[in-house]
Formats: C-alpha cells, structure tokens, sequence
C-alpha cells in the first residue's frame, strides 16, 4: 500500500485517548472509601437486554419493572424515547438497588455499571465490514477505584465483567436506534403514535410483546428454523433478536425475516 493509500488516522474529540493495549489500574470493593458513591444521582440509561436480565432478576413483569424502576426521557435520538433507571425518592437519591452490601442485582446488573470505569465507543462502517471498538478511561474525581494497585488490559476487564454478549446485545441495540432515528419509517406520526408505541413494547417490554406475538401469530407467519422458533418461544433474550428483526421488516422493510407466502 503507498503511503497516500494509507487510511486516515482516526480522529477522537479532545481528551479522549483510546486505551488500546495499555494497561490500567483500577479496583472496586468495600475497602475502598468511596464504595457506593457512584450509586447515588445516576443518569443511566437502560438498554433492552438490561431489563430482561433486571426483570428476570427481580422474578417481576417487564411492564411491572418499566413502572417501578425505569423513566421515558428524551435521549439523543430525536424520534425515540430513552429509558432512564428511576432512583430512589431518598435524600442520597441512591440507585433503587443499592443495600448495605453494595448491589443486590450485581450479577446482573446494567451494561454502563458493568463498563465502568471504561467507556464504549463503536464505530461503524459504511462498507459492512466488522466495526471498530474503542475503550476509554472515564475521569471521576470522587471515584478513588483508580489508586488502586490492581492492573487490567481492556481485554481483562471485559473478560472479568462478562461484557461481552452485553456488547452484542448493545451493539444490535444500536442498529434499531439509528433505524428509529429516520424519520420516515414512522410515517409522519408524532411522538406516541401507534408505530412507536408498538416499536416501544417490542424493545423494552418484552413479556408483553410474546403476549402480542401469540395473539398475532407472528412466528407463524415468517419462516423461521426449528432451533430460533424454540429458542423463542422460551427465551427472552431469543424473542428480544426477533424483535428487533421483526421491527426492521415491518418499519423499514428490510429483508431480514422471510415471509410465508
């Protein structure tokens, strides 16, 4: 390759390096005196697969957990609404899950808590070819994980986190919201309507869309193989991909699911 050939280098906003291969020391427990501050005046934004693995953890409904825990805010997409996690109406306006111990839904708990300190950032390309992550190091002075000894590549933490099918679900998160961001597939209707009411429940209430989908019949009406309609049929997480697959052909009509004729 000449070296005018070369790609151009990627270009981040201000103070912003990504890690790489570079190393970094960080560590979060009980020891540390901040422990918890981070949970308090939270502005975390909750993805789909967050509820599901939250609702499922609580043994609640997704609709019971959307009414207890979960807020519609405006987010960055102009044509569709953000879950924002409800804190708790305490004067510490501390996370709704926070106890004595810490985390009482660690295990299970949302994709930004699970980053952090690190920040995502994914960029796609316009060729389809695999896209590029990129992880930085948040910079919270209350935060004192930092000065701890413990040492990390990016590869460890997200290993050590189990991100990764967090990532997947994220990253496929992303494609519907940048699909929502196009005006045109709500047909000119405003906030609320029917189209986005229905994309609403598909995304973030996913006990009652498998309510909608039995009374639709949907899985009846495309071609689907044995193992996914299964996996479907009892699987959340498997349901929420149908979705998401499902709102693509409906809204945007892309050829992702194909049609019994």
């Amino acid at each position: 390759m000449k070296k005018n050939d070369m790609p151009p280098k990627k270009e981040f906003p201000e103070g912003m390096v990504p890690l790489g291969n570079a190393k970094f020391k960080f560590a979060c427990h009980s020891g540390v005196k901040c422990f918890t501050h981070c949970c308090r005046k939270l502005e975390l934004y909750l993805y789909p697969y967050d509820i599901i693995r939250l609702k499922n953890r609580l043994v609640i409904s997704s609709e019971d957990f959307l009414n207890r825990y979960a807020g519609v805010v405006k987010g960055a997409n102009p044509c569709f609404p953000a879950l924002m996690l409800t804190m708790s109406d305490n004067e510490g306006k501390t996370c709704p899950f926070l106890d004595d111990n810490g985390c009482s839904v660690y295990e299970d708990r949302p994709s930004a808590c699970r980053t952090y300190p690190l920040e995502r950032a994914v960029e796609r390309s316009s060729t389809g070819s695999r896209p590029q992550e990129f992880y930085f190091m948040t910079d919270h002075s209350y935060c004192l994980g930092h000065r701890e000894e413990k040492e990390w590549t990016v590869k460890e933490w997200v290993r050590d986190q189990s991100l990764q099918y967090y990532n997947q679900m994220d990253d496929l998160w992303a494609e519907m919201d940048t699909l929502f961001a196009n005006s045109r597939i709500w047909r000119g209707e405003g906030s609320a309507g029917p189209r986005q009411l229905l994309a609403f429940l598909a995304c973030y209430n996913i006990d009652r869309f498998r309510q909608y989908v039995a009374e639709h019949q949907l899985l009846d009406q495309f071609r689907l193989d044995k193992s996914r309609r299964k996996l479907i049929d009892s699987d959340d997480e498997a349901l929420l991909r149908f979705s998401f697959d499902w709102l693509k052909f409906v809204l945007a009509e892309q050829p992702v699911l194909q049609a019994k004729r």
